[in-house]
């Protein structure tokens, strides 16, 4: 049935703007060929907003997410807001907060095994079979917990990592229903020998299990045991759920085997299933504006947002497909090009992603 959606753009910083337009041409394309009806509402956001309004989250720009059906981001930051007291990262957390974005969704595949031959640091064979998800805790931890700031007169700063019973119960329910529509195997990840929050999530973790998911296989794993076994044999994992802190590492990590942070997506939900949409990297404003930057986490992240907001399975498949097919031909960005292939601009990425999508949902 066809679907009318309103969704927020919110560019930011670096290279935001220019993987969001991409983004948004796949979006037009799905519109189009399958007779929906997608509004999008530009905003500022992050360091971009900072310059135009002193604030790197208005409320006129939160009040429009609020009335959206979904978000789609880019990135924010950079070295030009560095020393600002009110930086956008704190527009970041604020968002996140105040739109009860609590779960982060990162998944991390293969989406091209000739990217992962050329790019990923691990050998082939170790590739076979990587198909997991990452839930992050997003709204809690150590980001946001009690700290101090190191000023001229005191030397020393702290941050506190803290999570609340609710906190851990509501996020390891949310990886638990992720993980039984998979393989029905839960990894979670925490510090339990050293960090007393973590021994509660642990705690938490095995009675939401043993109570409410018995059909599930839970394993428990210290978070740097879970780093050494992504490189090891990252094929033994389904869904994995972390705190914050832990969850932004070992993402950032997972990205080396598709082969760069460019590939991999995310989303960020509501304990109703709203939810904002933007690919795991950062603004990278060393190569803002040279139109080289890798628009595929982007465009599998406005693939999500169809999924997961919209409930329109085939178009999501579609645009996935398309990323994969655009990348089967050749096409490389700097950032995955290997040491033979040709590299491609970020404009002429997203246009061949169009053009395949454009053929699948023709057919």
């Amino acid at each position: 049935m066809p679907k009318s959606a309103n969704i927020v753009v919110l560019g930011g910083d670096g290279i935001g703007p220019e993987v969001v337009a991409t983004a948004v041409d796949a979006l037009k394309v799905v519109a189009e060929a399958c007779g929906h009806t997608f509004t999008f509402e530009d905003h500022l956001f992050g360091g971009c907003s900072i310059d135009a309004h002193g604030d790197p989250l208005t409320e006129a720009t939160l009040e429009a997410c609020r009335k959206s059906d979904a978000v789609l981001l880019g990135a924010i930051g950079g070295p030009k807001w560095a020393n600002s007291p009110i930086g956008p990262e704190k527009g970041l957390l604020r968002i996140r907060q105040a739109l009860g974005l609590f779960s982060n969704v990162r998944p991390c595949s293969i989406i091209s095994p000739e990217v992962s031959n050329d790019a990923s640091p691990l050998r082939p064979e170790k590739l076979v079979g990587v198909d997991f998800v990452v839930i992050r805790e997003l709204t809690g931890g150590i980001y946001f917990g009690k700290r101090e700031e190191a000023d001229a007169s005191n030397r020393a700063a702290y941050d506190t990592m803290e999570y609340s019973e609710k906190e851990i119960e509501r996020i390891v329910r949310f990886g638990c229903k992720l993980a039984m529509q998979r393989k029905k195997i839960l990894t979670s990840v925490d510090k339990a020998n050293v960090l007393a929050c973590s021994r509660l999530w642990r705690e938490v973790a095995t009675r939401i299990v043993k109570e409410e998911y018995p059909e599930l296989t839970l394993e428990h794993m210290y978070v740097d045991a879970a780093a050494m076994e992504l490189m090891r044999c990252p094929s033994r994992f389904d869904v994995m759920v972390m705190g914050n802190l832990f969850g932004d590492i070992i993402t950032d990590e997972a990205s080396m085997l598709p082969g760069s942070l460019g590939l991999l997506p995310s989303a960020s939900m509501t304990e109703t299933g709203w939810g904002l949409y933007e690919p795991v990297h950062g603004s990278a404003p060393d190569i803002s504006g040279q139109g080289i930057a890798n628009p595929i986490a982007t465009i599998l992240s406005a693939a999500m947002l169809l999924r997961m907001s919209l409930g329109l399975e085939r178009e999501a498949a579609a645009v996935e497909q398309a990323c994969s097919q655009a990348l089967a031909s050749g096409l490389r960005t700097r950032d995955i090009k290997g040491k033979s292939a040709a590299e491609c601009t970020t404009t002429e990425m997203g246009a061949a992603v169009c053009k395949h999508l454009k053929d699948i949902l023709s057919k």
